[in-house]
């Protein structure tokens, strides 16, 4: 299922050298959650632990470096290079079903090789629970949905890059997805998976993640934790990748905090929960009031999206700010049964070794969808309080 280190997004390399470069000795937890509150079975677990225990197989290749190293101009070779030395340990993800049936999976590592776990993690979940559930994708029926997706994106000039890796039905539906839009796609930019960028002579897309600001916010305080995050980033990248996630404690925070430099230096902004044209009238009247002009912007969609939802957020902009979509389950995923609705967050994090363990949160703009505990998010939510 995980057959290539590159079969991964693109920020989850971007945000290890990241860590690496700023916060070598920092440790963190990620913890995976059902939304759904599904109930798995034993076979899955057995299935789910067989393929983690594969994963220590896998490695970087001399091919993959090289190719990663010419495309990847804001990561230096020698990240690369240390990647090729890394191995996954499988001994180092606790997975258990609990009295109720639910699953549980933590890694606790390094940030720089923690981070690293997450979407491979969760592929392989949405893959084998298809498989347990006996879920079998008729290709026929998804590349005839998608040939309606590609040709309205054609006839509208709507840019989207290929999201999709981590609830994808399997690692074959996204090859044959990724395939075909590589054949007839006119306006699709990229792909966040590296592997299949690699194999199809796509971009890999991508900037950073919500653990990137739950990390700021827990070492740092909620208040300056978009601040600071976005200063580290530009620390780190220098002016690439300059699209800012805004949702972490919630976007209406994130603008408050927005400052014109960081508003003039990032390209655009990531919208990744709530309404998004609210968002959109937000985030303009932002830039006008920080007395730049946000048709030289851009918006980055990325929440649940299906094609008709971003040709409407796409009108809606026009004129407005340059938009584009991360479109992902609907594109790797549209098989006619129900998608995985899971996630892995970052849940408590030290600087070192020495440190106390911090807990992690993650506000949202969508409603139920809080990363936390109870009390951590009260706390964050007074915290930040006189910006809300």
């Amino acid at each position: 299922m995980i057959h290539t280190i590159l079969d991964t997004d693109l920020y989850k390399f971007t945000t290890s050298y990241a860590y690496i470069k700023l916060f070598p000795n920092a440790l963190g937890t990620f913890s995976f959650k059902d939304r759904d509150e599904t109930a798995y079975t034993d076979i899955f677990l057995k299935s789910l632990r067989e393929a983690v225990t594969y994963m220590a197989q896998v490695a970087l290749t001399t091919d993959e470096l090289e190719y990663m190293t010419s495309h990847c101009r804001f990561l230096p070779r020698v990240y690369w290079e240390w990647l090729s030395s890394f191995r996954f340990q499988p001994d180092k993800v606790k997975i258990y079903l609990d009295e109720d049936c639910h699953l549980n999976i933590e890694i606790t590592d390094y940030l720089y090789k923690a981070t690293l776990y997450e979407v491979p993690l969760l592929a392989i979940v949405s893959e084998i629970k298809n498989q347990t559930l006996g879920n079998i994708a008729d290709l026929d029926d998804i590349l005839c949905k998608l040939s309606e997706k590609v040709t309205l994106s054609n006839e509208h000039q709507l840019s989207f890059s290929e999201f999709g890796t981590r609830r994808r039905f399997s690692f074959d539906v996204q090859d044959k997805v990724i395939g075909y839009l590589k054949q007839t796609s006119q306006y699709c930019t990229g792909t966040s998976n590296c592997h299949f960028a690699m194999k199809y002579d796509l971009k890999p897309m991508g900037t950073h993640p919500h653990e990137w600001f739950m990390f700021h916010g827990a070492q740092f305080g909620y208040k300056h934790a978009n601040y600071m995050a976005l200063e580290n980033w530009v620390n780190v990248y220098d002016g690439d990748l300059g699209i800012a996630l805004s949702d972490t404690y919630t976007s209406k925070v994130f603008l408050n905090n927005l400052s014109r430099k960081q508003a003039k230096l990032f390209d655009g902004v990531r919208c990744d929960s709530g309404d998004e044209f609210e968002f959109a009238d937000h985030l303009i009247a932002r830039y006008h009031e920080l007395g730049i002009d946000s048709t030289t912007k851009i918006i980055v969609f990325s929440n649940a999206l299906d094609f008709g939802k971003a040709l409407d957020i796409q009108e809606y902009c026009r004129g407005k700010i340059r938009c584009a979509f991360g479109i992902g389950t609907n594109l790797t995923n549209d098989t006619g049964y129900k998608p995985s609705n899971i996630v892995m967050k970052l849940t408590q994090c030290k600087m070192n070794v020495n440190q106390e363990w911090r807990e992690c949160v993650k506000l949202s703009d969508d409603a139920g969808k809080h990363i936390g505990s109870e009390a951590e998010v009260r706390a964050c939510l007074y915290d930040l309080r006189n910006d809300d």
